[in-house]
């Protein structure tokens, strides 16, 4: 008896990138459990926090960022 196999074609898509993720770690100070962001730690018990080149991905650049201004704008503290 032959059976035929199901063609179920190709599998799903991977989701795409959702944006930072909620990581979680013992604090190398104090030993408090801390949250962080992609691996990125402050610890709001003794002060600690580790290097930002510590993190699971690259930090986003400000030029991605849609919402960032090029130049002076009228109004800006910072000008």
């Amino acid at each position: 008896m032959n059976i035929p196999t199901p063609d179920y074609g190709p599998g799903p898509e991977p989701a795409p990138d959702a944006g930072p993720e909620i990581t979680y770690a013992e604090c190398r100070q104090c030993g408090t459990l801390i949250a962080g962001l992609d691996g990125r730690y402050s610890c709001g018990v003794c002060g600690w926090v580790n290097h930002h080149s510590e993190g699971h991905r690259p930090l986003p650049r400000a030029e991605d960022d849609a919402d960032h201004t090029t130049g002076a704008r009228a109004g800006n503290r910072l000008s």
